[in-house]
């Protein structure tokens, strides 16, 4: 390998590097500003977070799941082995537009549990898996890091391959989750037809963060497989 080429591939991995992280700043970037502007909007019906949630899950015969609230901020989530969706504090008690989309989106997730939702179930399988070689592997490489050995680099590349392949599940579960939501929302008439506009901003935003975590976890695997390639 010439100085020319050694350079080249020093500047893509850097590059990989760089781009990877203003990627993933963006799209935060992107949420953060979004949300902030539409969790200032209450929605014209007045409704919480909580109770659009519940008014969702009861037109779709699911009276059974809880909606809680939980400590943090976008913390929200819906925990399908305990039939229970929790929302933050901002989204449970607030009647803007970010609540009620947010919100309502959890329960999409939902409605894809119950509708047996093919990508929902491989991604609950997968989750204890990813969650294990994800520890196991980011453990590794500190350690090789610090040993100074050349392995690592076969541990990261096996951890992002795990993550990219969990990630791409994730992405057609979170759009028809998305997708669930809207359709709710309009159904129901809880909403209008200018207020789903501003709905469709909220979780296009949110959706951009999933994309963005995807994009740069192939940066990084491209960075990885090229300091592998030259590791000698």
């Amino acid at each position: 390998m010439n100085f020319y080429t050694m350079n080249y591939e020093n500047a893509l991995t850097i590059l990989c590097f760089i781009t990877s992280i203003v990627v993933v700043l963006f799209a935060q970037f992107r949420i953060t500003s979004v949300y902030s502007k539409y969790k200032k909007i209450t929605n014209k019906k007045n409704l919480t977070g909580s109770e659009v949630a519940r008014i969702i899950l009861d037109a779709n015969k699911l009276d059974k799941i809880y909606v809680v609230e939980t400590n943090g901020s976008l913390t929200d989530h819906y925990d399908p082995s305990r039939k229970v969706i929790k929302l933050s504090r901002e989204i449970f008690n607030g009647n803007s537009i970010a609540s009620l989309s947010v919100a309502a989106h959890e329960v999409g997730h939902a409605i894809q549990d119950k509708d047996g939702y093919s990508f929902m179930r491989i991604r609950s399988i997968l989750v204890p898996f990813v969650n294990l070689i994800s520890y196991l592997g980011y453990f590794g490489i500190i350690i090789g890091i610090l040993a100074g050995m050349t392995g690592y680099l076969l541990i990261g590349i096996l951890v992002l391959l795990v993550t990219i392949l969990f990630q791409l599940i994730t992405l057609p579960v979170e759009f028809d989750a998305s997708k669930r939501a809207k359709n709710e929302l309009v159904k129901l008439n809880i909403i209008d037809s200018e207020e789903l506009n501003d709905v469709e901003r909220v979780l296009s935003a949110a959706a951009m963060t999933y994309i963005a975590s995807l994009i740069s976890s192939l940066l990084n695997l491209l960075r990885l497989i090229l300091m592998f390639t030259r590791r000698d």
